[in-house]
């Protein structure tokens, strides 16, 4: 039986892909070098260091990586504060967990800093969640099954007792890596680039049954 849920951020709670890379793109014009959305796909789900720091370095762009993701994620909450951005019935899931009595970890390879602006914008910043895992709280990021392990042990439960929800391969991997049951939303990646994962579902509003078994 499932016993808690273990959610990776954005395109599982949120919605930000884009603007996050619209930030970004931003952030690199102001130095000068045009970038588009497109060269951030390779990169989804692999952490701060593998996002920004992947499109860096195939355009040589100058980049400092723990002083100017500060200025993209301003850059970031800018842009997305008077958008909505959750993820179609993400707050009836989050309360049917919590009537299944579910413990729930977000684990998510992005930084405290962004971890607690999304947190914000979607007003879960306080009382929702039993823990918090963020990229600096890991050595590995996905498809390295660390920050899954991580999160489930602050939970106190085994691997085994968690479902983990999901939107990247690298993310499916690592959650299969873990032990851990998978979920996997296809918001940002289409279906047949999650496989891997044990249910796969559109959003939140049309799950497949048996996902808590």
């Amino acid at each position: 039986m499932i016993k808690g849920g273990l959610f990776d951020m954005d395109g599982v709670l949120i919605n930000t892909e884009y603007y996050t890379a619209e930030a970004a793109i931003r952030f690199f014009s102001q130095k000068g070098f045009t970038v588009k959305h497109e060269d951030f796909y390779p990169f989804y789900g692999t952490g701060e260091k593998g996002y920004f720091g992947g499109v860096a370095n195939k355009y040589r762009i100058p980049f400092n990586l723990k002083k100017d993701k500060i200025e993209i994620y301003n850059l970031f909450k800018k842009i997305a504060s008077d958008k909505n951005l959750e993820i179609p019935g993400v707050f009836d899931f989050i309360k049917q967990c919590k009537s299944k009595k579910l413990a729930m970890a977000v684990a998510t390879s992005a930084g405290s800093y962004k971890m607690n602006i999304n947190l914000q914008l979607l007003g879960m910043q306080n009382g929702v969640f039993d823990a918090l895992v963020s990229g600096e709280d890991i050595t590995n990021n996905k498809p390295n099954p660390e920050i899954f392990l991580k999160a489930a042990e602050k939970l106190g439960l085994q691997p085994d007792e968690c479902l983990v929800v999901e939107d990247a391969p690298s993310g499916v991997k690592a959650a299969k890596a873990a032990g851990c049951k998978c979920l996997a939303l296809s918001t940002t990646f289409s279906s047949d680039k999650l496989i891997e994962a044990d249910f796969i579902a559109k959003d939140f509003t049309n799950l497949p049954l048996g996902i808590f078994n």
